[in-house]
């Protein structure tokens, strides 16, 4: 039995940042993750961080990381890698198997930081080995230095289908193409500009019709679409590749807080049913936290506000900041987090967390009106 009063599930930007926030108040804080390493998303990510000094600008995503994984060290917080979470034992209990082995942590608090997944499209041909996600692409080159293939085509131009096709480039991979289904490109104009320099087509409103080969991927057909998505006949194109990389979008994963008992909202914007919060990052089970990609995928400077803010949160309820300090503190992570939704690629996710509060409000309202 492990005995915390913090424990946080989930080792990425957000898991980390609410760990430093809350060990730095003084609170006794376990982190567990099923890698074995902790920092996620961190340590693939070799590009410059945007936003302002406070957001880290100009600082590489593992150079983050690595700053991070000092601090919890330095701050003495206690992580479990290679550990799992599976059950719930009891209502403030987690049953987790930790290097083989089944233990179970016992907290007064959780919160869940559990990221997402990455969403895939069917068509003939993709299950051929050689078809990965992008994300799974940027750990083979970044972390393990291992090229997934020589003549890539990427399905996908936002951020992660822009930055992994660059980052693909710079490992030597030749990137034939991007396609994108919608009429534009969903990205940060300064991604797309590197990409198009380098001489890589980004072909909107078209997709992939299949993927051609008999034991691994040989070629790749792709046909333009029209206003209503419907492909356009006489428009197919044929590329030689070797890869197939889908950068489609991202879904949160919320397993664990729909066991934990979190009630839910379906936003399209966030990836999908994402849990419902209050400005706190407080759930609807009273004690339990979210951050991160897990209430709506974001950027990872996102999800380390929103860890910050949920650290914060859970160290005022156990009494190691009064409520003075915690406003302060809190409402200067709320601006930042408001600067970074801020502009067009942001006010609608802005728009939509303000949602996911109001509708935490409601149903907190109803149940006072049944209570």
């Amino acid at each position: 039995m492990i005995n915390t009063e913090i424990a946080i599930v989930g080792g990425g930007p957000a898991g980390l940042a609410a760990a430093i926030e809350a060990a730095s108040a003084g609170a006794q804080v376990t982190v567990i993750d099923e890698n074995s390493r902790p920092g996620g998303q961190l340590f693939k990510q070799i590009h410059k961080f945007f936003g302002s000094k406070a957001h880290l600008a100009g600082v590489r995503g593992f150079e983050i990381g690595n700053r991070m994984l000092r601090q919890i060290q330095d701050l003495r917080v206690n992580v479990c890698l290679d550990s799992v979470v599976y059950a719930l034992a009891d209502g403030n209990t987690l049953a987790v198997v930790k290097q083989g082995q089944t233990v179970e942590v016992r907290a007064e608090k959780m919160i869940v930081a559990t990221g997402a997944s990455e969403n895939v499209i069917n068509f003939p041909g993709w299950t051929l080995p050689g078809v990965i996600g992008a994300g799974a692409a940027q750990t083979m080159i970044n972390v393990h230095r291992v090229l997934p293939g020589k003549r890539v085509l990427m399905i996908g131009s936002g951020n992660v289908g822009l930055i992994v096709s660059y980052q693909l480039m710079q490992a030597g991979a030749d990137v034939v193409a991007l396609v994108e289904a919608l009429p534009k490109i969903n990205g940060y104009g300064v991604h797309a500009a590197k990409i198009r320099r380098a001489g890589v087509p980004i072909l909107v409103s078209h997709t992939v019709r299949e993927v051609q080969g008999k034991e691994n991927v040989a070629g790749a057909v792709v046909v333009r679409l029209d206003e209503r998505f419907r492909h356009v006949p006489g428009s197919e194109q044929f590329f030689a590749v070797d890869t197939v990389c889908m950068a489609v979008g991202l879904s949160p994963l919320s397993e664990l807080c729909r066991l934990l008992g979190c009630q839910f909202t379906y936003l399209p914007e966030m990836g999908g049913f994402v849990p419902l919060h209050d400005a706190n990052m407080e759930t609807s089970v009273p004690g339990l936290y979210v951050a991160g990609d897990l209430t709506g995928v974001e950027e990872a400077s996102t999800a380390m506000e929103e860890g910050r803010l949920a650290g914060v949160s859970a160290a005022v309820a156990l009494g190691y900041l009064d409520s003075a300090q915690a406003e302060v503190r809190k409402e200067e992570i709320r601006i930042r987090l408001e600067n970074l939704r801020s502009g067009p690629f942001g006010e609608g996710r802005n728009t939509a967390k303000q949602v996911i509060i109001q509708r935490y409000q409601g149903i907190c309202s109803q149940a006072g009106k049944e209570a």
